[in-house]
């Protein structure tokens, strides 16, 4: 893995559910840091109202797998059972960086931990909800999943939190606004 390295960058992982989402937009629009968050490529076909370099890359299997052996990528992953692939280009973190932006990177655990191998001095952050309660009422306050998927995505959130202790902050987004607010203080720190 490559270790180019020009400004700050920011990894920021925690269950499904757990809101990081709606934090990192608030963050972005609140947080006077310079900041990107760097948009994700993947396999899988779009969703209805999503567009090509503003929500996900959308790259041919051919093309992912191209880019991937080519080094473009600084973590992929395949995503089981879907057989779809995600994945950061280097090019979205150097262009942030270029710009004079911290990166934000809003990646899995798996990803996470991929990324510490070549970029060791990243800042990781984990946002969770709290309690794997208020989590299973999130998920299930939603009502677009079937009672299995939510099982799911409770056995991979249980997953997850085993990987907190190796991130350096911890975030309980139990409100968006202070845990964008809780967010932007922890990347105003100078670097340590």
């Amino acid at each position: 893995m490559e270790t180019r390295r020009r400004g700050r960058l920011y990894i920021v992982s925690g269950p499904s559910g757990a809101g990081k989402s709606t934090v990192l937009r608030r963050l972005l629009e609140t947080c006077p840091l310079p900041l990107q968050l760097a948009v994700s490529a993947t396999t899988r076909p779009p969703r209805p109202g999503e567009q090509d370099g503003v929500d996900y890359f959308f790259l041919s299997p051919a093309e992912f797998q191209r880019r991937r052996e080519a080094g473009e990528f600084l973590e992929t992953k395949e995503v089981f059972g879907q057989g779809d692939w995600y994945g950061t280009l280097w090019s979205e973190v150097t262009s942030g960086w270029e710009a004079g932006k911290g990166v934000i990177l809003e990646i899995d655990v798996q990803g996470a931990m991929s990324v510490l191998e070549g970029v060791p001095d990243a800042v990781t952050i984990f946002v969770h909800p709290g309690t794997l309660e208020e989590l299973e009422r999130r998920l299930r306050s939603r009502g677009t999943e079937s009672e299995e998927a939510i099982e799911r995505r409770l056995e991979a959130a249980r997953r997850e939190l085993e990987y907190l202790p190796q991130y350096r902050y911890e975030v309980i987004n139990d409100d968006v606004d202070r845990a964008a607010a809780e967010i932007c203080d922890i990347m105003k720190q100078p670097v340590s």
